[in-house]
C-alpha cells in the first residue's frame, strides 16, 4: 500500500473539504471514497467471520500436507490484516461519512498507527500465496522429488521463515511511528499524538525494498506459477482425453490405462492445482491497480506533486484498498468450490451447529 498517496486521502477524508482543490479526478475521488466507504464495513466483516471459519475447518480437516497448511498460515495472515487495518479503514469511514466535525484525538493515531504492522502481515498473505504457487509448479513439474522436499515440518518452518522476512523488510517503516504527549499552550492540557521519526528516509528505504524490487518480484513469480499450472492442467486433460479415446476404441489395453494413470494428474491434484491458481490469481488481480500506480511513478516520477493527476492517484489508491480487502475474505469461495474435504468438513460442521 502506498503510504504517500495515503496521507494526502487521508488528509483529504479528515478534512471532507465541501470545496476541493480544483483537479482532474478530485471530483470521482470524493464520490469513490464515499461509496467504498459504506461497502467497507461489510467486505471487513466477512473477512474476518469467512477466515475464523477457514481456519476452524482446515484444523478439523487436518493439517497433514504443506498445501493445508499454507492455506491455515495465509488465513490467520488474513486475518491478522484485517484486524490491523480496521483503524485506518474506520478512520476513512468517519472522515467520509461524518464531515466536517473536528477529531477531539490526534486523527493520525487511527489512520497510521496500526497501518505498518497491517502492511507487512498483507505482505506475509503475499509470501505464503507466492509459495503455494511455487510449491504445486515444482510438485506437478517434479512430484517424486519435491514432494520429499515439501514435508509438513520443512512447511511449518517456511512459514515462520516468511514472517521474518517480511518483518525484516517492513523494519525500517515499523520504527517510525510512536506515541507522545504534547501539552496545548492555550488549555495547558496534554493529549497523546503520533510522533514520527525519521519517516523520509525510512519511507524511501521502504519504497526500494518493498514498492519497487519484491512487489515486483512477487507478481512476476505469481503470474508465471499461474501460467504453469494452468498449461499443466490444459495438458493433463489433452493427455486424459487422449487416452481415454484410445481405451474406448481398443478396451482392455492394460498400456493405455497405465499411459491414463502415469499422464494426467490425480482428482485430488487437478483440485489443489485450480484451487492454487485462483488463489495466486485474486493475489494477481487485487495487486493490479497498486501494480499499474506504482509504474506510472516509475516512468513519471513527479506525478504525485502533479496538480492534475493527484486526484487520479487518491482514486485508484481507494480502489486498491477495496481490492485488498477483498483479497483477504474471498477465499473461502474457492475452498468450497474446490477443496473436496473441506467442503465435507464444513459441511459436517453446519450440520452440527443445525441440530
Amino acid at each position: 500500500m502506498d503510504v504517500s498517496t495515503i496521507n494526502k486521502s487521508v488528509e483529504l477524508a479528515i478534512t471532507a473539504m465541501p470545496k476541493p482543490t480544483p483537479s482532474n479526478f478530485m471530483a470521482e475521488f470524493l464520490l469513490t471514497l464515499t461509496v467504498l466507504s459504506y461497502i467497507w464495513p461489510f467486505i471487513f466483516l466477512f473477512g474476518m467471520v469467512t477466515n475464523g471459519i477457514n481456519i476452524f475447518v482446515f484444523l478439523k480437516a487436518g493439517a497433514n500436507d504443506n498445501v493445508t497448511i499454507l492455506l491455515i498460515a495465509l488465513a490467520c495472515s488474513d486475518l491478522i490484516f484485517l484486524a490491523l487495518i480496521s483503524p485506518t479503514m474506520c478512520g476513512f469511514l468517519i472522515g467520509a461519512l461524518v464531515r466536517p466535525n473536528p477529531w477531539p484525538f490526534d486523527a493520525r493515531l487511527l489512520h497510521f498507527l496500526l497501518f505498518w504492522p497491517a502492511s507487512t502481515a498483507y505482505d506475509v498473505s503475499c509470501f505464503y500465496a507466492v509459495s503455494l504457487g511455487v510449491m504445486r509448479c515444482a510438485c506437478v513439474a517434479m512430484p517424486l522429488k519435491f514432494k520429499l522436499v515439501f514435508t509438513k515440518s520443512r512447511t511449518i518452518k517456511w512459514t515462520l521463515i516468511m514472517v521474518f522476512v517480511a518483518v525484516a523488510l517492513r523494519l525500517p517503516v515499523l520504527t517510525i511511528n510512536r506515541i507522545s504527549w504534547r501539552k496545548d499552550p492555550t488549555t495547558n492540557i496534554s493529549s497523546v499524538y503520533l510522533a514520527s521519526w525519521n519517516r523520509s528516509l525510512m519511507v524511501r528505504i521502504n519504497d526500494v525494498l518493498n514498492r519497487s524490487v519484491i512487489m515486483y518480484l512477487a507478481y512476476i513469480t505469481m503470474i508465471a506459477c499461474v501460467f504453469i499450472l494452468s498449461f499443466k492442467i490444459y495438458q493433463a486433460s489433452k493427455i486424459r482425453q487422449k487416452c481415454v479415446a484410445q481405451i474406448s476404441q481398443q478396451p482392455g489395453q492394460a498400456s493405455d490405462k497405465a499411459a491414463l494413470a502415469q499422464g494426467s494428474l490425480s482428482s485430488r491434484d487437478l483440485q489443489v492445482v485450480k484451487s492454487v491458481i485462483l488463489v495466486c490469481s485474486i493475489f494477481i488481480v487485487g495487486q493490479l491497480p497498486y501494480i499499474g500506480l506504482s509504474t506510472i511513478r516509475l516512468i513519471n516520477p513527479e506525478v504525485d506533486e502533479s496538480r492534475s493527476m493527484a486526484g487520479l492517484g487518491y482514486l485508484i489508491n481507494q480502489v486498491s484498498i477495496t481490492f485488498y480487502y477483498l483479497n483477504a475474505s474471498v477465499n473461502i469461495f474457492i475452498y468450497y468450490t474446490c477443496n473436496s474435504k473441506y467442503r465435507s468438513v464444513f459441511r459436517s460442521q453446519l450440520l452440527v451447529k443445525c441440530t
